[in-house]
């Protein structure tokens, strides 16, 4: 079985296209400083209905307009193979694609070029572009359309943001010239079908246009552990090097900065599914990207969204709320009282409809202020407070599950899945509690229930319908009481945290 790492990374993939793909983020043909005080003023957008014909020269006036305040973004670092392999997520065909320097110290490590794009957003020398264009490096340098690719004027980054894959570099060097900035766009605006330009710089091919239509809205993107961030969606095509170029409306107004492609385990180019930053994201973000830090609240929550089936089971009226997962056991969420299967209802006063409005309104709260929150728990509302911590990306832990074969000592109808007894030397290796109680997952039908539901090998079964279960016949004996076609709720264990998981029954089939 393959670690939850890589099962959550390709999770996401598969769920937009039926063939076999791989990631490929579209910066880099081989693969920072920070500091800035000064504060940015939100540049203004332009709301307005996009109306009006496409006609022969749309899309070539867009270029002749927006080309000169794009730029082509050069940088060397000293990386080592495990810090880009770290950075791709481990996959074997990113490493191809992207190459490998030898392995070695990385003082005495070679210098790896990269490629990217950005684009101007105020005179005085501000750019944005990828995080990932820019992060780990030890030099970048800009280079700007019209001039000859050997000038280049030197920059330093300002701001970086790795959950918005979004950074803010500085011209440090200036030309004696007037700098074009591009005008913004609102990217909640788009819908499928709407006519987009792509311009940056794949395979160094600078200022290359394309144009294609939006594909699709809120593409989950997974940016960190157990988060992800919406995507526009485009076939407009992107290649590496277009990384932090902008996407374009057919006003010329920047909606989204190009961030990453779909490739086939065949190709590393384009074909034809791409991603894009929506420009309303970054755009909030821009004071503290000029400031140079972003702060972000956090609880110490992972949520999920409620099953469509299972409203009555939580004493939900509507399909509304978010349901806890996972409780950090230090956050400030677990010192208020969440607990695991509680599903968020309101935060501050603000109703939570989706698991992303309670993520945003979190990471919008400033760390510090306290703010209540309506919790149902069996069917119960409680109103608990918590205070607002500052999220951390760097301290938040991965949760992986135990690959490790156990002997089958029980099956369980209807929901995939094959249960053992734990013992003392099996707690042990899997880091339970002392005196912590379960049944052990031994096995996983891979189109099954359980595995939809996100159960692996490894878990241990806490808990089933809120009951303590203290082995494999006791977990069986609780899940039997689930009537086919309705929702076992478990509270599982793995390795360092308990998590809730609601899994449905397989319904029973007529017999004819």
């Amino acid at each position: 079985m393959s670690t939850r790492k890589t099962t959550v990374f390709y999770g996401v993939l598969i769920a937009v296209a039926s063939v076999a793909v791989g990631m490929v983020i579209a910066s880099r043909l081989d693969l920072s400083p920070e500091s800035g005080a000064q504060t940015l003023a939100v540049p203004a957008a332009n709301s307005a209905p996009i109306t009006g014909p496409v006609d022969a020269l749309t899309f070539r006036t867009i270029a002749r307009t927006v080309s000169p305040a794009v730029v082509n973004v050069r940088t060397e670092s000293h990386q080592r193979e495990q810090e880009l392999t770290e950075f791709f997520g481990g996959d074997d065909m990113l490493r191809r694609f992207f190459g490998q320097p030898r392995k070695q110290d990385k003082r005495d490590a070679p210098v790896t070029v990269a490629a990217g794009t950005g684009f101007i957003i105020a005179k005085e020398g501000l750019i944005l572009t990828n995080n990932h264009v820019v992060e780990g490096a030890d030099k970048v340098e800009v280079s700007l359309y019209g001039e000859d690719d050997d000038v280049r004027y030197k920059a330093r980054v300002v701001g970086r943001d790795p959950l918005t894959d979004s950074a803010l570099i500085e011209l440090t060097e200036k030309p004696d010239h007037l700098l074009p900035e591009v005008k913004f766009g609102d990217s909640s605006q788009m819908e499928p079908g709407d006519w987009v330009m792509a311009i940056g710089n794949p395979f160094n091919l600078s200022h290359t246009v394309s144009v294609g239509v939006i594909s699709a809205l809120k593409r989950p993107f997974p940016v960190s552990t157990g988060r992800s961030l919406d995507m526009l969606q485009t076939d407009a095509a992107i290649n590496p090097g277009n990384s932090g170029g902008p996407l374009l409306n057919v006003r010329g107004e920047v909606i989204g900065m190009n961030t990453a492609i779909y490739s086939g385990t065949q190709q590393s180019g384009n074909i034809g599914i791409g991603f894009a930053v929506p420009i309303n994201t970054v755009r909030s973000l821009l004071p503290q990207l000029r400031s140079g830090k972003i702060t972000r609240g956090m609880i110490g929550v992972q949520v999920q969204t409620v099953p469509r089936d299972a409203l009555d089971e939580f004493g939900l009226k509507e399909r509304k709320g978010a349901l806890v997962a996972t409780v950090t056991g230090s956050g400030p969420a677990a010192k208020a009282g969440v607990e695991p299967g509680d599903v968020i209802t309101e935060i501050n006063g603000k109703s939570v409809k989706t698991r992303d409005d309670l993520v945003q309104e979190v990471m919008a709260t400033k760390p510090g202020t306290t703010v209540p929150l309506k919790v149902l728990r069996d069917k119960q509302e409680k109103t608990l407070n918590v205070t607002v911590g500052e999220l951390d990306l760097d301290t938040e832990t991965p949760t992986a599950s135990n690959d490790e074969d156990q002997p089958n000592e029980d099956a369980t109808a209807g929901f995939g899945m094959s249960l053992g007894n734990l013992n003392a030397e099996r707690a042990s290796r899997l880091k339970l509690p002392a005196n912590t109680t379960g049944a052990l997952v031994v096995d996983v039908d891979p189109n099954g229930p359980a595995a939809r539901a996100g159960l692996g090998e490894g878990d241990v079964i806490l808990r089933v319908n809120r009951q303590k279960v203290a082995s494999a016949a006791d977990a069986n004996r609780e899940l039997q009481k689930v009537r086919p076609g309705g929702t076992a709720f478990l509270n599982i264990w793995r390795r360092d945290q308990e998590i809730f998981l609601p899994m449905k029954k397989q319904a029973g089939e007529e017999v004819r």
